[in-house]
């Protein structure tokens, strides 16, 4: 799945660039980040760890003084004739597409929570998961609340939802066509480094859950080669090798490219989140077989497993009824078909 992200992360920062240099085609921007992030990541495990930490670290305050600056527009009488916070409830009133439109938008919203599994990924090499995963996990809430819900609300506010277009970051749009340039290119910067941040993310749990499949025997051995800085390069070249048909997808399909990882990624969440819930199940069960408690437990557990399975068996029955999004709904049991037949034939004894 992180491959998927991955592409479809470097397709998405090769379109950022075109806001500064639009002559200067997706792929290639898409193949000068593949190579820095990958040699990143290649040097040393600390690397990876730093260079999360500023893209973070640029993501938050420049969201945070994003907001900020909304709303001094908004008060200050600086965002123009249209901004006002009337804006959320004009232009057909709350909800303006009704609860089908909501329902409906619920396919492509998934794609923005992606990569909140990795929480659980990263797990392992913390050094006390006692403490850090359950706070981890609570402060995902308060974050969705200020840098989702707390930036729309203000860009919403200062731009009718009528006049965004689908073509471009919302973000870089409202505040250029509000005289704000600057403003404008700053945030373009951030959406980049927001996009890279999240492909340096999956080289690195790519790398790493292709290493531990190898570990455990589920995988080729030669996977769990590990350099003397601690880097599973085998396993971070595979990985690689498969993400670099971006580029090429870009040079094929360049309008298209986007949209179809995108609906690729939506159907591998889903069945990446529903196996989650599964293995919970199995693991919670096989915990209390052997007398243990756990000590973060999960909420409404086990019935806010089933209604999380529901729920994502209805997002993929919705993905049916999208044009755009048909064609990865319909090859997912396809793939998982595919995936255990190989399984199968791994496992039978020689």
């Amino acid at each position: 799945m992180f491959v998927l992200v991955g592409m479809a992360e470097l397709t998405a920062a090769g379109i950022y660039m075109q806001y500064w240099l639009p002559d200067v085609p997706t792929w290639v921007w898409a193949a000068v980040f593949f190579i820095i992030i990958n040699a990143v990541n290649l040097v040393n495990v600390r690397l990876y760890g730093e260079a999360e930490f500023w893209f973070a670290l640029i993501k938050v305050l420049a969201i945070v003084g994003m907001i900020g600056f909304g709303l001094w527009m908004l008060f200050g009488g600086h965002g123009g004739s249209k901004a006002g916070f009337d804006n959320l409830w004009r232009h057909g009133g709350f909800l303006a597409t009704g609860w089908h439109g909501l329902v409906m938008s619920l396919a492509v919203i998934m794609f923005s929570f992606g990569g909140l599994e990795l929480i659980g990924i990263t797990a392992a090499e913390a050094q006390n998961p006692e403490k850090s995963i359950p706070k981890a996990v609570n402060q995902v809430v308060y974050r969705i609340l200020l840098f989702y819900i707390g930036s729309l609300v203000v860009l919403l506010a200062l731009y009718p939802w009528v006049d965004v277009k689908s073509d471009s970051s919302p973000f870089v749009m409202i505040f250029h066509n509000l005289d704000s340039n600057v403003v404008a290119s700053a945030l373009n910067f951030v959406i980049l480094v927001a996009s890279l941040s999240v492909y340096n993310s999956g080289v690195y749990s790519n790398s790493r859950m292709l290493f531990g499949l190898s570990v455990q025997g589920n995988a080729p051995k030669f996977l769990a080669r590990v350099s003397k800085r601690g880097v599973p390069v085998n396993s971070l070249i595979l990985s690689g090798v498969i993400t670099s048909l971006v580029v090429l997808l870009n040079y094929l399909l360049p309008q298209k490219a986007l949209g179809l990882l995108m609906a690729l990624v939506v159907a591998t969440l889903l069945l990446n989140w529903i196996m989650i819930c599964m293995a919970h199940l199995k693991f919670r069960a096989a915990q209390r077989r052997k007398g243990r408690e756990s000590k973060f437990k999960a909420l409404l557990a086990p019935g806010g497993n089933y209604l999380c399975i529901a729920f994502l068996g209805l997002i993929l029955v919705l993905m049916c009824t999208i044009d755009g999004m048909r064609l990865s709904a319909v090859l997912l049991p396809v793939w998982i078909l595919f995936l255990f037949v190989v399984f199968k034939l791994l496992r039978r004894p020689a």
